[in-house]
């Protein structure tokens, strides 16, 4: 998917249950176990760019890409509410095409979901070691697949904010892909804009991923379950996966 449009405006505030200080200190923390300076940091689909300024104010330095300019109109928007200067690219991850090398790379919030095509979850991995430095690190989140088939499923929810009235449909599909459904009904004056967007994510397998790593020349240092050090548990809704460029 290329683009959000106006969900992108209000992807923020419907996003509120992700914790993106938490997050970026579990990172660092991370890195800090494995004796990994980051170094030059890049932050692959960096969405809104939440992350991207968190990590930045603890000291890394580090840039994002994305391939939708709707979500980095507010990634811009929210590093200057900080006060930080930070590049922002606009690319594919399977296009990825960096001025250097890095010696980091994070991608979080099941954004290799977003691929429901595996030749690009591969383009992408590959694309990330190109461009990464010997005993660089890649570190990525993914949905399980049975947070496909058991959370997200045919399930709806509904999000009741005071900016926006959205409406989350799922369809399971073959493949583990869900065809997501999203309606936005924002109000204006008494009444209320109508507006939606269609994408789908796709779950793969641990031994899908692990393959693809490895013919990309990562090797897996690490699985945990989300926000943690523990290795994945059979319900685990997102698995956080460590791998290093050999």
């Amino acid at each position: 998917m290329d683009s959000y449009g106006v969900f992108a405006d209000f992807y923020d505030q419907l996003t509120l249950n992700v914790d993106y200080e938490k997050r970026a200190g579990y990172i660092l923390d991370v890195f800090k176990n494995l004796g990994h300076d980051m170094g030059i940091t890049l932050d692959l689909a960096c969405g809104t760019g939440k992350l991207t300024v968190e990590l930045k104010k603890r000291g890394v330095d580090i840039y994002g890409v994305d391939a939708s300019e709707d979500m980095l109109t507010r990634a811009f928007q929210n590093c200057a509410e900080e006060g930080l200067s930070i590049l922002f690219l606009h690319q594919k991850m399977q296009e990825l095409n960096l001025y250097g090398s890095v010696d980091t790379c994070v991608c979080t919030l099941d954004s290799i979901n977003h691929m429901i095509n595996p030749d690009d979850v591969l383009k992408t991995f590959e694309r990330v070691s190109l461009f990464m430095n010997p005993d660089g690190y890649f570190l990525f989140d993914v949905n399980s697949v049975y947070k496909h088939k058991k959370i997200l499923a045919d399930n709806t929810f509904v999000y009741d904010l005071d900016e926006v009235y959205c409406v989350w449909e799922n369809s399971l599909k073959e493949n583990n892909i869900v065809d997501i459904d999203i309606n936005l009904f924002i109000p204006e004056g008494d009444l209320y804009l109508r507006d939606e967007e269609h994408f789908s994510e796709r779950a793969y397998s641990d031994e899908e991923i692990s393959a693809m790593l490895k013919k990309a020349g990562f090797e897996v240092k690490a699985r945990y379950g989300d926000m943690s050090f523990d290795p994945p548990k059979t319900d685990e809704q997102r698995v956080i996966y460590i791998a290093k460029k050999i």
